[in-house]
């Protein structure tokens, strides 16, 4: 069995792991990152990447009709659209990141890591990897499928199927009222699918202000995507090759394609974490620094979905250059302390998580939905501002803030309209930054744009 010595092994090689990787060979560590697929990862080729290219011309196209003037055709051409999505995803060559790991000064290694005790990465089963320092986990996360009578038995699409296909099906069922849910629903509505989107609540993308969910519902309705709220699928069977789901509360529906979209779990089931005394299939779980927690001492570390935290490339990445800071410190024999807003603590997963909802309405957040105690205010206004009016004839979006009354800064910031996601990294920086409403005031919007919304937020808060 061959075996060899690193610094430092990363397991997972998509852009959490490469900013992982990144972070330790730039502070000159030697480092092996570790990939069972493609390098680059899920966002990369099946997730993040070909699902915004398979939005963005449904967006353009519908912005165009909504504009005097602009020729905007009869319909979206799939072809063309497939075609721009892989150029993007380089159909699955890798080759690229595999030269950018090697020009970084990291080792790729293709092959199934699994823990195998401390400091040690067995990958295949027969090469060991052993870690001077740090093994870093960033595995992400795979689908959660509900348990639903027949659903194994017929063959159904995941996130990965529907962003990847070449095949616009007639009729589709997305089960699911999450981001994955509504962005592929409208997605394949625009390219030509009849669609029923299937959601337990009263609205899709609960975890939002009703309001969001409410817009992007209207949205999907103008596309012609049949939202079954408060429903979902007592049963799965296949009949005359198409699929037949049974919906909660009566009726059926028959199907060419079904989109199980009903979320995700952290990638550990098949890590190896029982090597050292952890629970597979559960999330990893880590400190602000990074370091895996209830293992002892700090050489096992962390980052994106797999700990569950903030399930969200960004912020993935986010995470992984803070544990980077944190392994090369220590390696350098420091000790590092994690405090808030440092360097060495990944604060923003607490407190300031941006999120844009590519849809169209589209959807962007940072910070908290709505009030969650006594010291925390509302407001919601409409986005009618110059901006807007010019941006869209007839333009329809709205805006909230929270607001911490006691410090007077904002914990939160939710936008829906088209392109408001252009709007959220003031927000992100305002929530982060903790910036003082005073002190906003002098922040003034240039005219005439959408961020004279903020303007407009001040002036209904209140002097």
């Amino acid at each position: 069995m061959a075996e060899e010595t690193f610094d430092v092994v990363v397991i997972g090689g998509g852009p959490v792991g490469e900013n992982a990787a990144g972070r330790v060979a730039a502070a000159g560590l030697s480092v092996a990152l570790v990939e069972h697929e493609l390098f680059g990862g899920e966002c990369s080729y099946w997730a993040c990447i070909p699902s915004k290219a398979l939005l963005r011309p449904g967006n353009l196209f519908a912005a165009a009709k909504r504009m005097p003037g602009v020729e905007a055709g009869a319909r979206l051409d799939p072809a063309k659209v497939f075609e721009r999505r892989d150029y993007f995803t380089g159909k699955g060559d890798d080759a690229g990141q595999v030269g950018w790991a090697r020009g970084a000064g990291i080792e790729p290694v293709r092959g199934h890591g699994r823990l195998t005790g401390e400091r040690e990465v067995t990958v295949d089963g027969d090469r060991v990897l052993r870690a001077n320092h740090a093994v870093v986990v960033c595995t992400g996360s795979v689908p959660r499928t509900p348990d639903i009578p027949g659903l194994a038995d017929v063959k159904t699409w995941g996130s990965r199927e529907a962003t990847s296909s070449s095949e616009v099906p007639g009729r589709l069922a997305v089960l699911g009222g999450g981001v994955v849910g509504v962005e592929m629903a409208q997605a394949w509505a625009r390219l030509g699918s009849e669609v029923d989107l299937i959601i337990t609540g009263a609205r899709p993308l609960p975890k939002y202000a009703d309001f969001v969910g409410d817009a992007v519902a209207k949205g999907l309705g103008e596309d012609g995507v049949r939202v079954h709220a408060g429903s979902g699928v007592d049963s799965v069977s296949e009949v005359d090759g198409s699929t037949v789901l049974a919906l909660t509360g009566g009726g059926t529906r028959t199907v060419d394609r079904l989109l199980v979209a009903t979320g995700r779990a952290p990638a550990t089931g098949d890590l190896g974490l029982g090597s050292i005394g952890l629970e597979p299939g559960k999330a990893l779980a880590v400190d602000d620094s990074g370091t895996a927690t209830g293992i002892g001492g700090t050489w096992l570390y962390a980052a994106g979905d797999v700990t569950g935290r903030a399930p969200l490339t960004h912020q993935g990445k986010y995470a992984a250059r803070i544990a980077g800071d944190v392994i090369a410190a220590r390696a350098k024999g420091e000790s590092p302390k994690s405090e808030p807003w440092t360097a060495y603590a990944a604060t923003a997963d607490h407190h300031a998580v941006p999120q844009v909802v590519f849809t169209d309405p589209e959807v962007a957040s940072v910070g908290l939905a709505g009030a969650e105690s006594g010291n925390h205010r509302v407001v919601d206004i409409d986005i009618a501002v110059a901006g807007s009016s010019l941006h869209a004839d007839g333009y329809e979006g709205k805006a909230r803030i929270v607001v911490d009354t006691d410090r007077e800064v904002l914990v939160g910031v939710t936008f829906v309209g088209q392109d408001v996601a252009e709007l959220l990294h003031a927000a992100t920086i305002a929530v982060a930054g903790e910036v003082p409403l005073r002190r906003l005031w002098h922040a003034v919007p240039a005219f005439p744009t959408m961020s004279e919304v903020w303007l407009r937020l001040l002036e209904e808060y209140g002097p």
